[in-house]
């Protein structure tokens, strides 16, 4: 399995785990954890969610052989339904990150509740890199949290997010030791054993409802212009070089 789950003491935990290709996540993964966090939302005895990936790597992001072949084939990408189902669980979502947490590895923690990392951890969005655009809220969450001119680096440049940085920008809580983040997420999730459930799920849902809207926005602006990007001679050309391993050329684009 490459995604594994276990329910203990209160704490559903969700663990990308496909080492030998980075975490890199499929379609059939993204079902896999949209169906793990949808039942740990169904579950009375869950009282919090920890993801994390391996001790080395979170997650190199979108498995890019899948990514294409899957592009433009259903209207509901799996992709989707785990963010729709990660941005509508009102338990608390805790994460712990070790090392690379790229694209969709960086811009989940953004709907997440608490996220730990290892000072080893690095964070990147490299969207635009790849003749694409920013996705799921992150050209919105991103410069509300870190504002306009540091998120312009991140977005627009690419430019990676070390573990300092990210607690600087928001998008982390706390930085801890490679062989602690796990253990700690877990220790925090299990805190909310301790805590009236009902409070807890109108507490985040308060302190989300003001952005929701806009959120919501958002991602449906970026879900149409990343479509359009995708099918652009940019992105074929950034594709075509990183399965080729070169870089690429953009000279010729206006």
């Amino acid at each position: 399995m490459t995604i594994r789950t276990e329910t203990s003491e209160g704490v559903a935990r969700i663990e990308i785990a496909r080492p030998e290709k980075k975490n890199a996540i499929t379609g059939e993964m993204y079902l896999a954890l949209a169906e793990a966090v949808h039942a740990a939302q169904a579950d009375p005895a869950v009282r919090a969610v920890v993801l994390h990936g391996a001790r080395d790597i979170f997650t190199a992001g979108n498995d890019l052989d899948d990514f294409l072949q899957a592009a433009g084939q259903r209207e509901d990408p799996p992709v989707f339904r785990f963010m729709s189902a990660l941005t509508a669980i009102d338990k608390p979502v805790v994460v712990a990150v070790n090392g690379p947490a790229v694209g969709i590895g960086t811009t989940l923690l953004l709907h997440c509740d608490l996220v730990y990392c290892a000072d080893d951890a690095v964070f990147s969005m490299p969207f635009v890199s790849l003749g694409l655009c920013p996705e799921f809220a992150s050209s919105l969450l991103v410069p509300l949290n870190a504002g306009y001119r540091r998120a312009a680096e991140k977005l627009l440049l690419g430019e990676p997010i070390s573990a300092e940085e990210a607690v600087e920008m928001g998008i982390v809580n706390r930085i801890l030791a490679p062989a602690d983040v796990l253990s700690y997420a877990l220790r925090q999730a299990a805190r909310f054993n301790s805590l009236p459930p009902g409070a807890v799920r109108a507490s985040k849902r308060l302190l989300k409802s003001g952005w929701a809207a806009a959120i919501e926005r958002q991602i449906g602006e970026e879900s149409a212009r990343f479509a359009e990007r995708l099918a652009s001679p940019e992105a074929k050309e950034a594709f075509r070089a990183f399965f080729e391993r070169r870089k690429p050329d953009f000279s010729r684009f206006d």
